[in-house]
């Protein structure tokens, strides 16, 4: 019989295929995108994460066609897209690793156990990322934009009371004072006066009840009469007449996903803010108010440039 000349390096060699099957086949994955509502827009997502991961297999569906959370193959990873997804995977003793969008830091407080830390709930296997802009980013682009503010308003309900110390915190790491005010999201002018009165700025918080398409053109008119600009509290708000705010498009939740998705579920952490981000701004409310806004593309360089490491 003839013995083999190099038998460690041919052990050497049918490791590394080995390995290199098995790393190839762990990396595909089940994606179920997991949404109430059905769509163009929802369709359109699915595709390019498609697009993004061909080793994966996507799918969509609603909670209501979903079976039993423990019956899932172990390959599977879970997308929730909005509350009512969120509310399904509560509700199941067992499930896939999940990824949860479209929620807002209030809508954590209301629906996970000790959500009132955005770096934490109870929850096991469940990452969310926020859809609210963080205050910390929030914050920096005021200064971006007006560097001699000292004084932040943020107007605030019993649902987002909660996020208050994060912002003092938040403010006090940046020199900036911060005054708030309770709001019930009725007619009661007196809050929103009490902050145009003590504040360079205010600052929208992702909060529902006070802002709304209902509210927001009272909260402007009020706002502009006092020469006070209001930031955020999100990009659609922009677009309505507030001065400018960062966000994550479609895009941005796709590298950001393509990140989580390209580590083994245990090193996701229980939430986060996406860390791809633009800026969009409303330039005909900067020349009413006398501020000279730089581009949204210059903008978004120099934020993104605070919060490299």
């Amino acid at each position: 019989m003839r013995r083999l000349r190099h038998p460690r390096r041919l052990l050497s060699i049918l490791l590394v295929l080995l390995l290199c099957a098995f790393t190839h086949a762990s990396e595909a994955a089940q994606l179920i995108l997991v949404s109430a509502s059905q769509g163009a827009a929802l369709g359109a997502f699915r595709d390019a994460l498609a697009q993004r991961r061909p080793q994966d297999r996507v799918e969509l569906r609603t909670p209501a066609a979903l079976p039993d959370g423990s019956t899932f193959a172990s390959d599977t990873r879970l997308l929730l897209l909005g509350p009512e997804a969120l509310a399904w995977r509560l509700r199941q003793r067992q499930a896939p690793p999940t990824l949860a969008l479209l929620l807002s830091r209030v809508d954590g407080q209301r629906l996970l156990p000790a959500a009132n830390d955005r770096r934490g709930h109870s929850v096991e296997g469940l990452c969310v990322l926020w859809s609210d802009p963080p205050a910390a980013r929030q914050l920096r682009l005021a200064r971006l934009i007006l560097p001699g503010i000292q004084r932040i308003g943020v107007l605030y309900g019993k649902d987002s009371e909660f996020l208050l110390e994060e912002l003092r915190r938040e403010a006090r790491s940046q020199g900036l004072q911060l005054f708030v005010a309770s709001s019930s999201g009725n007619d009661d002018p007196r809050p929103l006066q009490f902050l145009l009165g003590n504040s360079d700025l205010l600052l929208g918080i992702d909060d529902k009840q006070l802002y709304n398409s209902q509210s927001i053109k009272s909260l402007l008119l009020g706002s502009y009469a006092k020469n006070r600009a209001l930031l955020g509290p999100t990009a659609a708000f922009v677009k309505a007449g507030s001065l400018a705010s960062s966000y994550s498009d479609q895009e941005d939740w796709l590298d950001t996903l393509d990140e989580l998705l390209g580590q083994p579920p245990r090193r996701w952490p229980p939430s986060l803010y996406p860390g791809h981000f633009k800026v969009l701004g409303n330039r005909q409310v900067a020349r009413s108010l006398g501020i000279d806004l730089a581009s949204d593309a210059e903008l978004g360089r120099r934020l993104a440039e605070g919060e490299e490491p």
